[in-house]
């Protein structure tokens, strides 16, 4: 009984909560199918004032199955953590529609990549228009936890 009050995380607050999914860069997009579900570890940039998570699909060659499932998902969820131990964590879930970007948002996803992706450096390395696809998931509730220990 002891260590339930240890583990139970707490709520963040909102501000705390997009924060943390600015200044994280990789997490994972639920997606789902025919009542199928598919977690993709990805990176993704952040656009605060859009309220707008960024990501990009490289495309080796015909469509794969994350394009598959993301074009079959409506509404998707993101998650993004980080668990230094078993006492200190926290964790942020965003969910939100989920759509193909824009050709006139390319600017916007390269800031946005730039900012806090992990790998700002795949638009030097592939042709953006023919060999990554770049979606959007336009947030619309974000929920956030951490452990004591983490605040």
């Amino acid at each position: 009984m002891t260590t339930f009050p240890r583990i139970q995380g707490t709520e963040m607050d909102d501000a705390t909560a997009r924060a943390f999914l600015r200044d994280q860069g990789f997490g994972v997009l639920s997606l789902a199918s025919a009542g199928v579900a598919y977690g993709v570890p990805i990176t993704y940039g952040y656009d605060t004032d859009a309220e707008r998570l960024y990501f990009v699909f490289l495309r080796p060659g015909e469509r794969s199955r994350k394009e598959r499932f993301a074009e079959a998902t409506e509404r998707a969820s993101f998650l993004t953590f980080d668990v230094p131990s078993r006492e200190e964590w926290r964790t942020v879930i965003a969910a939100g529609t989920l759509r193909v970007v824009d050709d006139d948002e390319w600017p916007a996803v390269r800031a946005a990549l730039d900012d806090n992706a992990w790998f700002p450096t795949l638009f030097s390395e592939t042709e953006p228009m023919q060999d990554i696809v770049g979606w959007a998931l336009d947030v619309d509730e974000v929920s956030g936890m951490h452990s004591r220990a983490s605040r």
